[in-house]
């Protein structure tokens, strides 16, 4: 689609199925015709109706059976990892399927680990997060086509003009034209103007869905007044300390109670001492190898350049400034007003001749640049928002952009410095390229050597070819994988060799990051439970560990019972032993110390009135008991205030939660139907319990 010159589309659905059904019957019947074949030569309206009905049964029919692949199972299809459908019988065989594919759920798995910063080892158990919300997604825009929701040209249009992308789409409210809009969908998105297209449309699509279910949704003013009280109560309380530490002190088992324990729990340690290795290794590096590496040439270095041009790519950059105004999402028009004037404000003071930083230390709403007059340094192209990067690529340096609108609220920008992409030049880079080379030559060099180490080792032994090439050999002891080796900078490639290979194998290579290593393993111990003596301080640690919980719930509860009893928190505390503290005058998310986090660990504590004892809190660190003795409830001001703010903040949940419900609900629905089907062959790289 062009947004400068939108046509309008036209969808072709085009199925032709040719079927030919011959009968052709000379069964002899002694001179009278079959009764069905009279039956069915009748000129009779009811007649016609069972033979049409009876020929569709069998067009349907033949069409399931003789139609390859129909009634395939999903699960044939290994680069499918599901599939969705209509539910139902005529759904699944007539309706619209469509599949997610294996390489889909990869992508959608590896940017949460990136945007959780999750080791790439987490992928397998990601995967079944990313299919589901893949599966959830086709099933809502299959729903979505059902009610009619589809999205046109005209309504992408006008998402372009006033969603998110109107700024760098549309600055000015003029289309910046189809060259740079092409730049901009493959240089942020990655992809072409028609994919990116299709998935905004399906987005959108999805919104309507969405407002559809949950445009319902109201919220009272008492509702907001309630959520704005209690979000805005603060609290000062006294608390009770039982500290699981102190607990723990306490737990000292007899050798009878941690012989039994041992006992009990024979299967948890019957590896416990893990299994051992003794490895016999010559270690080498760059010194022990006879012989000079060859020279790297110049011609090398220039070949090395040309086949490396991207090494040496230097991207677009620009040095930025900013103020943000910040307005959060979901603001009302008043709050977004009263934002906007405040940077236009700031704008007319930058343009009137006021120091840029200044302002920005002083007003910007961004913590991570706010102290440094607004300064981000250095940026390039796909790192900040596509509205905010439009403008600062198009500004020069010195110049400051008029307000622009993101969705974290109005900011100011001003460019710095401006550097062009352009491509390193040889002579800037050739130390770099020749000591890469070098390098390089220098590790083939020692990696043939160390293999013809260890081909003269595997006929003479380790011990008689270190001696005859000067080199020292290495036993360890009974080494752990995990162990660090003498005299090697990064043993571990080494030693998760030695624990695959076999005792007496024949001699290995391995790097060991500054060098190579030539090993053999003399000996192996397998993993094997302990004996009770050697085991006993680990014993009682674990015996620790198990019975602390029920005697910090105990201990907690008790100092509960005895405050509630006399009245006093201070006179329980003192005679259980406990430590008394006092808090800050704290919110709903206040974190205090020994408890933290007030809205996970101990909510009920705004309920309570001033002067009443809390029940038994357990942080599973430690016990508290509490006792209000301030409790300050937000003014009708103040309600007043934040009462259309909170209001769309309430209102923005529940329709979140009710669209949660409904999106559970649908896919149940399609589960049960029928209409999702998962490629089992897909899943067996999935780790145990993870496959449906």
């Amino acid at each position: 689609m062009r947004l400068s010159a939108l046509p309008n589309s036209s969808w072709v659905h085009a199925t032709d199925l040719y079927l030919i059904i011959a009968f052709h019957s000379q069964l002899p019947f002694k001179g009278r015709h079959h009764p069905m074949i009279r039956f069915l030569q009748k000129d009779n309206r009811v007649v016609k109706i069972i033979f049409i009905v009876i020929i569709a049964v069998a067009v349907v029919t033949m069409v399931i059976t003789l139609v390859p692949g129909i009634f395939a199972d999903e699960a044939t299809s290994s680069d499918n990892y599901a599939t969705v459908h209509s539910g139902g019988f005529l759904g699944r065989y007539f309706g619209t399927t469509t599949a997610i594919t294996t390489p889909e759920v990869q992508q959608v798995a590896q940017r949460i680990l990136q945007q959780k910063r999750y080791p790439d080892m987490m992928l397998p158990y990601i995967m079944p997060q990313a299919a589901q919300a893949l599966i959830q997604r086709e099933v809502l825009l299959q729903e979505a086509n059902r009610l009619g929701l589809q999205v046109g040209d005209t309504d992408l249009r006008r998402a372009m003009q006033t969603g998110p992308f109107s700024q760098a789409l549309f600055p000015g409210g003029q289309f910046i034209g189809e060259d740079r809009y092409a730049d901009f969908v493959s240089n942020y998105f990655h992809t072409s103007i028609q994919d990116f297209e299709a998935q905004v449309k399906k987005e959108i699509e999805i919104n309507r869905l969405e407002a559809m279910v949950t445009g319902g949704i109201t919220v009272s003013p008492q509702d907001v007044r309630d959520a704005y009280r209690e979000q805005g109560t603060k609290i000062k309380f006294d608390y009770a300390v039982i500290s699981s530490e102190d607990l723990r002190k306490q737990i000292n088992p007899t050798d009878a109670e941690l012989q039994t324990f041992f006992k009990q729990n024979a299967a948890r340690y019957k590896d416990a001492i893990p299994e051992t290795r003794k490895i016999v290794y010559i270690a080498l590096n760059q010194t022990d190898v006879p012989g000079s590496a060859t020279p790297v040439t110049n011609q090398q270095v220039e070949q090395y350049y040309q086949s490396h041009q991207k090494d040496f790519q230097v991207p677009e950059e620009v040095k930025v400034r900013h103020i943000l105004i910040k307005v959060a999402q979901g603001a009302d028009a008043k709050t977004d007003a009263a934002a906007k004037q405040k940077a236009e404000d700031l704008l007319k003071q930058i343009k009137g001749g006021a120091d840029f930083a200044a302002l920005a230390k002083a007003n910007s709403d961004d913590p991570g640049s706010k102290d440094q007059g607004g300064e981000l340094g250095m940026i390039q192209r796909g790192v900040t928002v596509p509205a905010f990067e439009t403008a600062a690529f198009g500004l020069q340096p010195g110049q400051i952009s008029d307000l622009v609108k993101t969705q974290f609220g109005y900011h100011i920008i001003k460019v710095e410095e401006k550097q062009t992409a352009h491509q390193k030049p040889l002579e800037e880079v050739k130390a770099q390229i020749l000591a890469t080379l070098t390098r390089q030559q220098e590790g083939d060099q020692q990696a043939a050597y160390a293999q013809q180490l260890a081909t003269e080792a595997g006929k003479t032994g380790l011990a008689k070819t270190a001696e005859a090439h000067h080199l020292q050999v290495v036993t360890t002891d009974y080494v752990q994988q995990s162990a660090v080796l003498p005299g090697l900078p990064d043993g571990a490639k080494l030693l998760t060799l030695a624990f695959a290979a076999k005792a007496g194998a024949a001699p290995q290579v391995s790097s060991t990051g500054e060098g190579f290593a030539v090993f053999q393993v003399e000996d192996t111990k397998a993993a094997h439970p302990p004996t009770f003596e050697e085991y006993k301080t680990h014993l009682v640690d674990d015996f620790r560990e198990q019975q602390l919980p029920q005697l910090l719930a105990r201990k907690t509860n008790e100092l509960a019972d005895k405050a509630h009893a006399e009245n006093n928190l201070a006179q329980a505390a003192k005679e259980l032993g406990a430590t008394l503290k006092s808090s800050d005058l704290v919110g709903h998310t206040g974190q205090v110390p020994d408890i933290g986090d007030l809205s996970a660990s101990a909510p009920d504590l705004f309920d309570l009135k001033v002067g009443q004892i809390s029940k038994a809190i357990n942080t599973g660190r430690n016990g508290i008991v509490a006792k209000i003795d301030e409790k300050q409830e937000p003014t009708a001001e103040e309600t007043a205030k934040n009462f259309d703010a909170t209001r769309e903040s309430l209102l923005s949940e529940r329709r979140e939660q009710m669209f949660a419900v409904f999106v559970t609900a649908l896919t149940d629905r399609y589960q049960k139907q029928g209409g999702i089907r998962m490629n089992k062959r897909a899943q067996t790289g999935l780790p145990q319990g993870l496959q449906s």
